[in-house]
């Protein structure tokens, strides 16, 4: 390594460690004010805040609420990168005990991004102190909505968040409540999933329980197809290899009675896959499989794919990149890589339209029984993570950039 790229990241620990305090205080903030998705209003105005204090140029208003922040260093048009934090809450109740619990009830940061947009902000800070260190442009971008769809990365694409100035590649990172914090994990290539929600309403005849005669039971069509698609639904193979997929139902809802024979059944599940031209043909073929056997029973089967996020790939050469700066800052024992994952992310959309680098933030810690996972009412993390959320994501951009 280069003697000034190691002066470099001798700063940047030191930065983080200076302004460890500040970003706790603002991930504290965050939490104890979550807002749901497409909703933050207060979350942003409270992060363009910190920016002005900050001295580094934004401008507001993608998708409403979203900011996009740019920090050149020495020749900026050389190189430009992006890094990306999400901003929305989830409806959960919080049942922490914490004196940053949330105060905005049947709202809660439970998915940790709270944490990633303190980091961000975090890592703005450090780069802006040491922009004359390094060449090229970094571009911050808070977006907002994405935990519902179509997703608030689609609509920032969209809105020309990733124009004037284009960057070349982006980075995210995600909590990560299974690994302790102070490490970190990669998988390079196909990592997250694609995602559909599934809406099936089967129509029969209601009645009376007690005359089968005069009614058609959509409960039973209903048990009938589901059972078709989790047995009939052959996962095809690629070059030999079964192509990761997932189906799965988790809402049923009769409206029936125990002499009530209801006339419809609403059915509410979900869709997930690795390959773009397999889950295009299994909408086909879910909705054939289960129209022919609601006809079949006298019956009829609205089958509705309310597509969702494309699949997950981070870019082979610039996650290699990443992982050895990870481990040049943290230490190859604090670099973990990591399996695929069935669940998804709206970063997709970026990772489909340039190079991508998402990655995981250990946040767990055993001792202090902080094992919760996201999207429980008990999520939290331990702070220490904040230490190298913020360093580590300067050091790869400032590494990036000079690549």
């Amino acid at each position: 390594m280069p003697s000034a790229l190691q002066s470099v990241k001798t700063k940047i620990q030191a930065l983080a460690i200076e302004n460890l305090k500040e970003v706790i205080h603002i991930r504290r903030h965050l939490h104890q004010h979550p807002e749901l998705s497409f909703q933050e209003i207060k979350t942003s105005q409270y992060i363009a805040q910190k920016l002005k204090e900050y001295g580094i140029e934004f401008k507001i208003g993608y998708v409403k609420t979203g900011i996009v922040a740019i920090i050149k260093g020495k020749n900026p048009s050389k190189n430009i990168i992006a890094l990306r934090a999400d901003m929305d809450a989830l409806p959960i109740t919080e049942e922490n005990n914490v004196p940053y619990c949330s105060k905005n009830k049947g709202s809660m940061h439970a998915c940790g991004h709270d944490v990633h947009s303190a980091s961000l902000l975090g890592t703005a800070k450090i780069l802006h102190k040491l922009r004359n260190e390094f060449e090229g442009t970094v571009k911050l971008m808070f977006q907002p909505g994405e935990e519902v769809l179509p997703g608030g990365a689609s609509l920032m694409i969209q809105e020309g968040a990733l124009k004037n100035p284009a960057p070349k590649s982006i980075y995210a990172q995600h909590v990560f409540p299974s690994m302790e914090a102070g490490k970190v994990g990669f998988k390079k290539g196909m990592y997250m999933a694609s995602t559909d929600e599934l809406y099936l309403t089967v129509v029969g005849k209601g009645g009376h329980a007690a005359m089968p005669a005069e009614y058609i039971n959509p409960i039973l069509i209903a048990s009938e197809i589901l059972l078709a698609l989790n047995t009939k639904f052959m996962i095809p193979k690629k070059k030999g290899t079964a192509i990761p997929t997932v189906l799965a139902f988790g809402k049923v809802n009769a409206n029936g009675a125990t002499n009530v024979i209801p006339e419809k059944i609403f059915i509410e599940g979900t869709f997930r896959t690795m390959d773009e031209k397999w889950r295009k043909v299994a909408h086909i073929k879910m909705k054939k499989i289960a129209r022919e056997i609601a006809v079949k029973r006298g019956g009829k089967c609205i089958f509705e794919v309310r597509k969702g996020y494309p699949y997950l790939v981070n870019d082979e050469l610039l996650t290699t990149r990443s992982i050895g700066y990870a481990i040049d800052y943290l230490g190859k024992n604090n670099v973990e890589e990591l399996p695929l994952r069935m669940t998804a992310e709206d970063f997709a959309y970026y990772s489909q339209v340039m190079p991508a680098c998402f990655y995981r933030l250990g946040t767990a810690n055993k001792n202090k029984g902080i094992t919760s996972g996201v999207h429980t009412p008990t999520f939290d993390i331990d702070e220490n993570a904040l230490l190298v959320s913020s360093g580590l994501m300067a050091w790869m951009a400032i590494n990036e950039l000079s690549a």
